[in-house]
C-alpha cells in the first residue's frame, strides 16, 4: 500500500527526504536508495544537487511513485532501476538475469591476472554478461565467447555488449553443447547455478531467476556438466576458474582433480570466504 503523498512542497530536496522516510522499513540504506530512485527519473544526474529546490513535477512524480511502489513491494532495487554497476560497468539487468554482486569481482580479478597474451576466453552461464564484458573492457584484443541457455538472459547480455561497444560471440544453449565444434579456449570462467534445491538462502532470492540459482539436489550439478563437456574445447594449458558457494571449495577441488585438472587452488573473497577455485588443464589429457 502506497504511503500518503506529500502535498506541501514539490522540491527535489523535499522528495528526497520523504523517500528516505518511506524506505526506512524496507531496506538497510534508505537515504542512499532514495537518492538512486530520485536520480533515476531526473533529466540529469547532477540536477538533485545543482537545483535541489527545483520542482519534481507531475510526470516525474508519477514515475517516481511507480518505482517506489515496486521497491516497497519487495522488488530488488537493481530491477526497479533497470541497471546496476559492476566493475565500473553500468549494466542493464532485469528479472531474467542475476543481479551482479561484489562476490563475483573475485572471479573477475583472478581472470584479469590470468588473461592469455592471445587466444579465446569463454564465460559459461553469462547472464547479464558482467564477467565477460568486464574482461573485454580491460583487454579488447582477445577473442571472447559467452554461453547462456536462457534466450531472454542472452538478449540482456547482447544489449549490454552493444551499448558498451564490446565484441563477444554470444551463444545460446546448454553449456558446452552451444559451442562450435573445434573451438578451443585458453581461459574458461563460470559463475553457474550452485545452490542445492533445499538451500535456505533461496527464500531471500525469490525475485531472481531460479534457473540461474539452483543446480540440483547437491548444488554441484552445473560444475559436473561443464567439466564433462569441456575437454574437446581446451588447449593444452587452459586455465579454468569457477565461482562457488563458500562451503563448496573442498568439493570443487575434488571435482577438478577428478576431471584431469592440475594446480588446483581456491581463492577467498574480500570477506575471507572461499569463493573461487581455479586450475590448469593437464597436458596428459590434451
Amino acid at each position: 500500500m502506497m504511503p500518503e503523498v506529500p502535498a506541501a512542497e514539490d522540491s527535489l530536496r523535499h522528495w528526497l527526504a520523504w523517500l528516505g522516510i518511506q524506505l526506512a522499513a524496507h531496506c538497510d540504506a534508505p537515504e542512499q536508495e532514495a537518492r538512486w530512485l530520485l536520480e533515476e527519473i531526473l533529466d540529469s544526474g547532477t540536477e538533485l544537487w545543482s537545483h535541489p529546490q527545483a520542482p519534481l513535477g507531475e510526470t516525474r512524480r508519477s514515475h517516481l511513485l511507480a518505482l517506489l511502489a515496486r521497491r516497497m513491494s519487495g522488488e530488488p532495487l537493481p530491477y526497479c532501476l533497470g541497471h546496476w554497476s559492476f566493475m565500473d560497468l553500468d549494466l542493464r539487468v532485469d528479472p531474467h538475469v542475476l543481479i551482479p554482486r561484489p562476490d563475483t569481482e573475485t572471479l573477475v580479478r583472478w581472470a584479469l591476472a590470468h588473461l592469455p597474451e592471445k587466444g579465446s576466453v569463454l564465460d559459461l552461464g553469462t547472464g547479464s554478461g558482467a564477467i565477460i564484458l568486464a574482461l573485454a573492457q580491460a583487454r579488447p584484443d582477445l577473442d571472447y565467447w559467452a554461453v547462456d541457455r536462457c534466450e531472454d538472459a542472452l538478449a540482456v547480455a547482447r544489449h549490454n555488449g552493444a551499448v558498451l561497444g564490446l565484441s563477444v560471440h554470444w551463444c545460446a544453449g546448454d553449456w558446452c553443447q552451444a559451442l562450435p565444434a573445434g573451438q578451443r579456449f585458453s581461459l574458461v570462467l563460470s559463475n553457474p547455478p550452485y545452490l542445492a534445491t533445499d538451500d535456505p538462502h533461496l527464500a531471500e532470492l525469490d525475485a531472481e531467476p531460479i534457473s540461474a540459482l539452483v543446480a540440483g539436489e547437491t548444488g554441484l550439478e552445473s560444475y559436473q556438466a561443464i567439466l564433462a563437456g569441456l575437454p574437446a574445447h581446451l588447449e593444452p594449458q587452459t586455465r579454468i576458474a569457477f565461482e562457488h558457494g563458500h562451503e563448496q571449495g573442498p568439493a570443487l577441488r575434488q571435482l577438478l582433480r577428478a576431471h584431469g585438472w592440475e594446480g588446483v587452488e581456491t581463492h577467498r573473497d574480500l570477506a575471507g570466504r572461499e569463493r573461487v577455485s581455479s586450475a590448469v588443464w593437464s597436458t596428459l589429457y590434451a
